[in-house]
């Protein structure tokens, strides 16, 4: 997926290698502790980050996307994305500008939201690719099955906090691990396109470390509120 810098996962090599270790994405700790073969255990924040040299190269990801059947009058997916649009619904305003970031080819979510009279902007580095979601700010931001592709977490939950407003809520859709089972046998972590994957003790590190209070977190969803009014990656 691209951003206005080439890619919305784009890395710094600088970044994430010091001395030839990888360093996690989200955290700058060196990543010493393999779970598998293919991802690092981060001892700081808890995510599990898939070795960069795995990455999908920008082509190799929309080919993936574009097989994706993201039919918006599926009620399928409109049950499968039900737990942001439900929450939205209860804990916001129709007045209230909201943001639909990363939303695929097919916003399903931004469409019963609009049909229920909200406004939504879009943003997809590939199929909603104009920069001009980033003039506005707003009191929700969400994110379906999104956060787990970013290939610098750090980067992009910044800038997401720049948008929103003081109590804005973050809403991030994705699954947690919380060793429901041995992690190599895990069937999310056999997505190619996931390289990020959140654990309880990652929410609440980007919850402190981005001025957050927690207000709702599950296995598949977790919810964040805008607390500080300045966010700085230190």
């Amino acid at each position: 997926m691209l951003s206005e810098s080439g890619s919305i996962f784009s890395y710094s090599h600088s970044l994430i290698f010091i001395y030839n270790v990888m360093n996690c994405t989200l955290c700058t700790t060196p990543l010493t502790q393999q779970a598998d073969a293919v991802y690092f255990i981060c001892t700081t924040c808890g995510a599990y980050v898939k070795n960069v040299d795995l990455y999908f190269s920008n082509e190799q990801e929309k080919t993936h996307y574009e097989f994706h059947n993201n039919n918006v009058n599926d009620l399928g997916y409109q049950k499968f994305t039900s737990p942001i649009t439900n929450y939205i619904l209860e804990n916001t305003k129709t007045t209230n500008l909201g943001l639909d970031f990363g939303c695929g080819k097919g916003p399903v979510i931004t469409k019963q939201l609009i049909e229920k009279g909200y406004s939504i902007n879009l943003y997809d580095p590939y199929f909603y690719p104009s920069l001009d979601y980033l003039n506005y700010s707003y009191k929700f931001i969400f994110s379906c099955e999104v956060f787990e592709h970013f290939y610098n977490p750090a980067l992009e939950i910044d800038k997401l906090t720049k948008l929103l407003h003081l109590d804005g809520l973050l809403i991030v859709m994705t699954h947690i691990y919380n060793n429901q089972q041995p992690f190599e046998n895990w069937y999310y972590r056999k997505d190619q396109t996931h390289v990020f994957i959140y654990t309880q003790k990652t929410v609440e590190y980007i919850a402190h470390k981005f001025g957050y209070a927690i207000e709702l977190l599950t296995e598949r969803l977790f919810v964040l509120k805008k607390k500080l009014l300045f966010n700085i990656i230190k």
